[in-house]
This record gives C-alpha cells, structure tokens and sequence, in this order.
C-alpha cells in the first residue's frame, strides 16, 4: 500500500483542481507522493452528470500526476458529518497515512464546503484514536493521524494563514481545471448557465493565484487557513 505525503479532499471533482492543484503539481515534482479523495460524484451539478465527472477526475488527475484518487461515494449535497461518514473518511487516512491533508474552505456559498471541511478535520483527529477500530480488507487498521490539516480557499475570500508560492505550475492547474470540460466556460455549451461556468469566474481563479503572489512578492500562489500554528525550524523558513 503506497503511504501519501499529501492526501487532498475536496466536497466534489473539481474541488481540488481549483484550490490547490499547483501545490500539489509542485511538491510532485518535488517527488512528494500525492493523492486526491473526493467525497460525492457532484451528482447534483447543474452541468453535465456523475457519469461525465467520474471521466474527467481521472483526466485532471493523470494531468497532475497524483499518485492514487478515489471517490467514497457520499450523497452530494445531503452528507453529514455523523459517526458513519467520519469512519469513512478514517478508513481513507489509516489506508495511506498522510502527512498532510488538505480540505475544502471552513466557510463557503457551498453548503458541502463547509460542512466537507469539519467532517475531515474531524476524522483527522479521530484518526488518531487507537480506540476507534476501522478494519480494510478483513485487517484491523493501524491508527494514524496528519501532522497537519490546511484548508483551501473557494468562493469567499477567505484570509489565509499560509501563502505557498506556486509560480511556474499554474499551467498545469489551469490544464487540470480544463479537463472538467462540462462544468466551466464553453461558449459552445447549450447547458444552463452557473455562477461557475462564466468566463469572468475562470478568470478569477487566475487572478487570486496572482493577487496573492503579488503579496508575497511571486507571481502565482495559492493560501490556505489552520487549525493551529504552523511551526518552523529556523525564522528563515519564512522567508
């Protein structure tokens, strides 16, 4: 079983693509191992259907390179976050033991955004609780929990608490972004209009990547908010 550096999660496809897909290039190339876990199909999407998403989820990610993606099959829009789905998600963490896990925004227009956000941060603390038995493939699993749980920014512009320098990987986000060809602007599409598919809202996930490069002095980069402090060997890892 591979064990990730970085597992990314994301309420529906096309989640981590547009969050923090150009960190996840990055730290591949860095020989980091990356994985992708998306909680429902976005069966509810106005765009295109589940059958459509399942495609283009495995097209993103052979264009990130990610090493495992999987889907756990939630209900889109109508999950909780209960014992039952938190065992889940717990079954997900024990299986690759992540150092890392990034998840959807802790406040969003989305009510699957939010509510995905606690329901894996949750897990990820429980993960850890040798007490609470998970099996897979008839094996009791070892318990695990991530040094660290970063949330992505989405719709609301959210102030981060880490700012990652992505310059030079926004190609390949965008690329990856593209692959979800139903969702996003297609002014060939005779779909119903979103407030996603607009030209204005592809060019917006563009020019945050920008804006918050220009703050740290890069010229892309992609922010995140914690839980708890991010801690650092040296003042000079901050630089």
């Amino acid at each position: 079983m591979i064990k990730l550096d970085i597992l990314a999660v994301g309420a529906h496809p096309d989640d981590v693509e547009l969050s923090c897909s150009a960190t996840l290039a990055k730290e591949i190339d860095r020989g980091k191992k990356v994985g992708i876990l998306d909680l429902t199909r976005g069966e509810l999407g106005t765009r295109g259907t589940a059958e459509i998403r399942d495609k283009e989820s495995i097209d993103a990610a052979k264009i990130l390179g990610v090493h495992v993606r999987e889907n756990v099959g939630f209900a889109d829009g109508f999950f909780t976050n209960d014992k039952e789905h938190q065992l889940e998600i717990i079954k997900i963490l024990r299986k690759y033991k992540p150092e890392i896990v990034f998840c959807n925004a802790i406040d969003d227009r989305h009510i699957d955004h939010g509510r995905g956000s606690k329901l894996v941060s949750d897990a990820c603390f429980l993960s850890g609780l040798r007490r609470i038995e998970t099996k897979m493939d008839g094996e009791i699993q070892e318990a695990w929990r991530p040094k660290q749980v970063f949330h992505y920014i989405q719709w609301k512009n959210i102030e981060p608490d880490v700012v990652v320098d992505v310059t030079g990987y926004m190609d390949k986000k965008m690329e990856s972004v593209k692959a979800y060809k139903s969702q996003f602007f297609d002014p060939d599409s005779d779909e119903p209009n979103t407030p996603i598919s607009s030209n204005n809202f592809f060019d917006s996930v563009i020019y945050r990547a920008r804006d918050l490069g220009r703050i740290i002095n890069t010229e892309y980069a992609e922010g995140y908010t914690v839980e708890r402090y991010v801690a650092v060997d040296s003042i000079f890892d901050l630089i």
